[in-house]
């Protein structure tokens, strides 16, 4: 059976949509590559930030939740997103920008030999710039060629997931039994586990935490992460697989924009497997990615009803021109 092929997306929880358009457009320089609704509650945005072309292994998604409280941070949480970029240089000039846009960061540290630089959002869900100077490995993805960042320095992808996990042991033996991943490195109470081509785009630091109190689900909090696969005949296999190891999952879900199955591996830990197309221009064309409500066909005979649940968000992108920001 083939195995995973590295991170797909993470998807989180905001606040609200047009902060986080704004934070991840104007701040972050990624691309919104789609703007619809989530297909179990379409009162609620799912917005969809990537790469260029919205290659699967690069894009953070939101939804935002009408009424959800604030979360809180602790073990047993999907904690903090990792993204790639190309090297320690760019960590350096992604330090001094946030100096300058004031964006609460913790400075560069160095984590299994590579540089980092911690920081988080106006929700304070908590995100992680990972260096790729000396990376081996999943492939970065290419950056929004028209967005604020110079290319030298732009987002490429996702990177390792951080996890705080308070039964440890039970977690390890999952990622390596059930999923595949190996663990290749620790410092103190951090692990490094990867799977497929491993580097950081198939990496998890995986914390060993038993003094936090268990993080509460809201805004400002994760809500799951997906990892890659080829496509549906291989993830039916991985359903089989997952079955046969006596895990719950959802089965398999047709969310048109890929295929997917979600399973439940520790309290409060979601994880979803996703295939790799057949993508995100599957309904609108790369010039204007993202810029209009775009629904699944399942959901588009209630485009009206839709409609009218969600506000309108500008996120006309075409017509502008980003000049690219050198400091």
């Amino acid at each position: 059976m083939e195995g995973l092929k590295g991170l797909h997306h993470v998807t989180a929880i905001t606040s609200s949509a047009e902060k986080n358009y704004e934070f991840f457009t104007y701040v972050l320089g990624m691309r919104l590559v789609k703007k619809t609704v989530n297909q179990d509650d379409i009162q609620t945005y799912h917005l969809f930030f990537a790469d260029d072309k919205g290659s699967a292994g690069t894009d953070m998604t939101f939804f935002d939740f009408p009424g959800i409280p604030k979360g809180s941070h602790g073990t047993n949480e999907l904690y903090k997103t990792g993204f790639r970029v190309p090297g320690d240089e760019a960590i350096e000039y992604w330090e001094k920008r946030f100096n300058r846009l004031d964006v609460k960061h913790t400075g560069v540290k160095e984590v299994f030999g590579k540089k980092t630089l911690s920081f988080s959002d106006f929700d304070e869900q908590q995100y992680m710039l990972v260096s790729d100077e000396y990376n081996k490995g999943v492939p970065a993805g290419i950056p929004w060629q028209d967005g604020p960042i110079p290319l030298e320095y732009a987002i490429t992808g996702l990177g390792p997931m951080h996890i705080r996990i308070e039964p440890f042991e039970g977690f390890k033996e999952v990622l390596e039994k059930a999923f595949e991943f190996k663990e290749i490195d620790s410092e103190g109470s951090l692990h490094l586990f990867e799977v497929g081509e491993g580097g950081n785009g198939g990496q998890l630091f995986v914390e060993k935490s038993t003094v936090l109190q268990p993080a509460q689900q809201g805004y400002g909090t994760v809500h799951h992460m997906a990892f890659r696969v080829a496509d549906k005949q291989v993830l039916d296999q991985w359903i089989d697989r997952l079955h046969g190891l006596g895990f719950q999952t959802s089965g398999f879900v047709d969310r048109f924009y890929f295929k997917s199955l979600y399973t439940r591996v520790a309290p409060q830990i979601l994880f979803e497997l996703a295939t790799d197309g057949p993508g995100f221009m599957e309904d609108e064309p790369y010039e204007t990615l993202g810029e209009k409500l775009s629904l699944p066909p399942m959901l588009e005979p209630r485009r009206e009803q839709i409609e009218n649940y969600v506000r309108p968000i500008d996120t006309l992108r075409s017509t502008k021109t980003f000049e690219k920001e050198y400091e």
